[in-house]
C-alpha cells in the first residue's frame, strides 16, 4: 500500500546524508534490503518499531525520517 501525500518517508535522504547504502543499513538494523528499499520508495509503510530502529542506527530523531503537514 503506497503512502499517501500526507506523509513522506525520508529514509533515502537520511541514508545519503550518512553515506550509507541499503546493504550497510541492512547489516546495521537487521531490516532486509528489499524492505528498506520499499520503505524508501513509499511502497511500504514502516511500523513504529521499524522507525525507531532506523532512527537509532541513523542517529536521527524519528521526526527526521518523515515529512508531514501534521508534524
Amino acid at each position: 500500500m503506497p503512502i499517501g501525500d500526507e506523509m513522506k518517508i525520508l529514509l533515502a535522504e537520511q541514508m545519503k546524508r550518512k553515506g550509507l547504502s541499503y546493504r550497510q543499513l541492512e547489516i546495521l538494523t537487521g531490516i532486509s534490503k528489499s524492505t528498506l528499499c520499499n520503505i524508501a520508495t513509499g511502497k511500504r509503510i514502516p511500523r513504529m518499531d521499524t522507525m525507531e530502529k532506523l532512527a537509532e542506527h541513523l542517529h536521527v530523531r524519528i521526526e527526521d525520517l518523515y515529512e508531514s503537514e501534521c508534524k
